[in-house]
């Protein structure tokens, strides 16, 4: 499932190619009955709320909201292609088209069931108006392992499961520390790094997370080869030595994820 810069970045190519057009919105496989309302009128906003992307029009209140869950895809072409496939929505002005397939969630929201969605959502960390303190607040009243609550979309919004074990490995945290047991200085560095991290993610449209000290050239290793592309110190990395102490990766399932941790940089 895409993590939260992934659906800030598409938020803004959005914007960037359309703001201001009036599209045509059509739904070449039919399940999405709100596009044809929209078809003629022009595309004002696109925004990001955690992994959760809302697209706002001219002559209505209402805003499409986009889940693109485990499958979804949403791309940006030029000009006008062939349809291929079972697109959700089409959006285009004629010299570009946006795509949607296979979201978990494609409905048009009145501004109430808007909220209803933004409320249920923790801080966004690449959010400008978003409140750490109701993120650390949260983080050190709970029982539940870290490790567990940063995946919690009520927690903290648009973390996924690489930046859930990166921060952890970046700032020595076992990842089953009970939140209330972190102390505040903890929870800060969480929030912190976790904003810098996504911020890299959002500019780079990948997930970096090495510092300079370990990336390849400064190693002298070869680069990461991975779906997501980015160079890494634990995910995905189980049983290779950690860049830092040279002991194996371990792997777990918590919160219905797998977690990479080191267990001699992240000792409890």
């Amino acid at each position: 499932m895409p993590e939260g810069h992934v659906i800030h970045r598409l938020a803004s190519d959005i914007v960037d190619t359309f703001a201001g057009h009036r599209i045509a919105s059509s739904s070449p496989q039919g399940r999405f009955t709100g596009a044809r309302l929209l078809d003629g009128d022009v595309l004002e906003s696109a925004e990001a709320w955690g992994k959760h992307l809302f697209v706002g029009f001219a002559s209505t209140a209402a805003r499409v909201h986009i889940h693109l869950g485990i499958y979804g895809t949403m791309r940006l072409a030029e000009g006008e292609p062939e349809v291929v496939g079972q697109v959700r929505w089409r959006v285009t002005d004629g010299a570009s088209t946006v795509d949607l397939r296979g979201p978990n969630t494609c409905a048009l929201l009145d501004p109430a069931e808007v909220a209803a969605v933004i409320d249920r959502l923790g801080p966004d960390p690449l959010r400008p108006d978003a409140d750490a303190q109701k993120f650390i607040d949260r983080v050190l009243r709970s029982r539940s392992t870290i490790a567990t609550l940063l995946m919690d979309q009520s927690v903290i919004a648009g973390t996924g499961n690489i930046y859930r074990a990166e921060v952890l490995f970046r700032l020595g945290i076992d990842p089953l520390t009970p939140g209330r047991s972190l102390g505040r200085e903890r929870a800060e560095a969480i929030w912190q790094d976790t904003v810098e991290l996504m911020e890299i993610g959002r500019q780079r449209g990948r997930i970096d997370t090495v510092r300079p000290e370990h990336e390849p050239e400064a190693m002298g290793r070869p680069p990461r080869k991975d779906d997501h592309g980015g160079e890494v110190y634990v995910y995905r990395r189980q049983n290779q030595p950690c860049w830092i102490c040279g002991g194996p990766i371990l792997t777990n399932t918590i919160a219905g994820r797998n977690l990479f941790w080191c267990p001699v940089c992240q000792a409890a």
